[in-house]
């Protein structure tokens, strides 16, 4: 079973690891303590259903509709588009006074979640790696899919939770309001580059 649980363990935590829109949603929340857990596992939990799906035989199908590659596409940039505004407004706009990650207005749970989710499930590219890509190599697995997908999951429930916690021993550099113009400008900016691929 270790012969196929190490390898989908290895290239599932290859496949997360690239700073993507949801990784960079991920250490926000993690940097300001807002609702890291639910975060988290939203989006381990995501993964582990689309990798389910891709070992299951599901990338096939999504094969057989055409259509749906362009408009997960097209959606996907419209809504990074939508983000880019919201993190460069929040990197540019005036603030006064000492800013610290507790001193920033909190995000509804409910709103923080679905950023998350649409950030995951609007992404083509989640679907080409987990699906597509994991569902296509564990072909070379028959008998121990179980395993190769049990690796793959593991490994996202230990990236996201390694990122949404381990993001708070960068709290004493975002005491500084400027580090925080930093990271909402270069999210905006990577959502952009991001947009800009999947319209292309």
């Amino acid at each position: 079973m270790t012969t196929a649980f190490i390898p989908g363990f290895l290239l599932g935590l290859s496949l997360i690891v690239a700073i993507g829109a949801q990784n960079a949603f991920v250490l926000r929340q993690g940097l300001r303590k807002e609702h890291v857990f639910v975060i988290c596992l939203a989006c381990a939990l995501s993964d582990a259903i689309l990798i389910a799906a891709g070992v299951a035989g599901f990338g096939m199908a999504v094969g057989l509709l055409p259509w749906l590659e362009p408009a997960m596409r097209y959606g996907g940039a419209l809504f990074l588009f939508v983000y880019v505004v919201r993190s460069l407004h929040s990197a540019f706009r005036t603030q006064h006074g000492h800013l610290s990650p507790s001193s920033r207005q909190a995000n509804s749970p409910y709103a923080a979640l679905a950023t998350c989710l649409a950030l995951t499930w609007l992404n083509p590219h989640v679907y080409l790696d987990t699906v597509v890509l994991l569902g296509s190599i564990s072909s070379q697995y028959e008998g121990r899919k179980l395993a190769f997908a049990a690796g793959a999951i593991c490994a996202s429930f230990c990236f996201f939770f390694a990122l949404g916690y381990g993001a708070r021993l960068l709290r004493p550099v975002f005491a500084n309001a400027a580090a925080w113009r930093v990271l909402d400008a270069c999210v905006g900016i990577l959502m952009i580059v991001i947009g800009v691929q999947l319209v292309r």
